[in-house]
């Protein structure tokens, strides 16, 4: 939904259906393999990736050749980041838990003790690279979160 909603703020035009399709492969392969906060102590990157790798392979191992080949490239697409499309979905993918931390008080980011700095650090340049006016509005919310101002 995210990406039907909020493509209008892509920084290039994008194809919302083509970067929802992004999401649900990037998704369901981080269902499978487990997903885990950016910020989260204990768990690395270097260790996520190859969960991910046999994830993808299971999952995409179940479809047809044709179909499963279609799901890889978009889910290798997203990995990447280098289209227009996938740059704006990583944008949401970094987007949507910023917002969840932020509607329930800090959440993650005061159980892992995550500065102010490391949110904007974290979150920011992935967000920035797909959308600079949805960056903007994050930098807000972070900002009144910061300072307790109720969020809306």
């Amino acid at each position: 939904m995210f990406a039907l909603v909020l493509s209008e703020y892509a920084d290039v035009e994008v194809n919302a259906a083509h970067a929802a399709n992004l999401l649900l492969v990037h998704d369901i392969v981080e269902i499978d393999a487990g997903d885990a906060p950016i910020h989260a102590s204990g768990v690395s990157k270097t260790e996520l990736e190859p969960a991910e790798r046999k994830a993808a392979e299971r999952i995409f191992g179940l479809l047809p050749a044709e179909q499963a080949a279609r799901l890889r490239d978009m889910w290798l697409e997203f990995d990447a980041g280098q289209s227009a499309e996938a740059r704006f979905t990583k944008a949401l993918d970094r987007l949507q838990p910023l917002l969840l931390n932020i509607k329930v008080g800090g959440g993650t980011w005061r159980e892992n003790g995550v500065t102010e700095q490391e949110v904007v650090e974290r979150y920011g340049p992935a967000i920035k690279r797909g959308s600079t006016t949805l960056w903007h509005a994050a930098r807000g919310l972070i900002r009144a979160h910061v300072d307790g101002t109720p969020s809306r």
